[in-house]
């Protein structure tokens, strides 16, 4: 089975800045990178790595993101620090691009992690750029949002 055609627009790997906040911490800057690999599946394999603005490694995630329907769309994702999500959502084209709004209205959590109740991300694609979002809420926080990127298709 092939790639849906609807998912095609986010192959390849993505680079550039963001920013995050959250009431429990100070804000911060990062680099990001994400890359969506077509595996000649119908799902993308999805990675995803941040660094410090000095260059120490900070957060990672790795998922698959599926459109079972033309606008549908479900992600699943591990991290490293102990947290599962399945989220799902809509898939919206855009005059040059895409819009992916995804909730997990529960996330696995391992008992050595840190407590999310909840997330929600949301993917903009407009030509060659591609802006993230996620908000979360976590150890005691209603949904806030946290994160912010804004990231240019890469030369793979």
């Amino acid at each position: 089975m092939a790639l849906p055609p609807q998912l095609q627009p986010l192959v390849g790997t993505w680079r550039g800045t963001g920013s995050g906040h959250y009431p429990t911490i100070e804000p911060f800057s990062y680099t990001e990178e994400l890359v969506f690999r077509d595996v000649a599946k119908p799902f993308l394999v999805y990675q995803q790595r941040t660094w410090s603005p000095e260059g120490q490694p900070m957060h990672m995630e790795t998922g698959f993101l599926r459109s079972p329907t033309p606008t549908t769309v479900e992600f699943v994702l591990a991290q490293p620090t102990g947290q599962a999500e399945l989220a799902e959502g809509t898939l919206t084209p855009l005059e040059e691009g895409l819009l992916l709004e995804l909730q997990s209205p529960q996330v696995l959590v391992a008992t050595s992690a840190k407590p999310v109740q909840a997330t929600v991300r949301t993917y903009r694609l407009t030509k060659n750029q591609l802006a993230a979002d996620f908000s979360m809420a976590a150890v005691g926080v209603t949904m806030t949002h946290h994160l912010h990127s804004d990231l240019d298709r890469a030369e793979d």
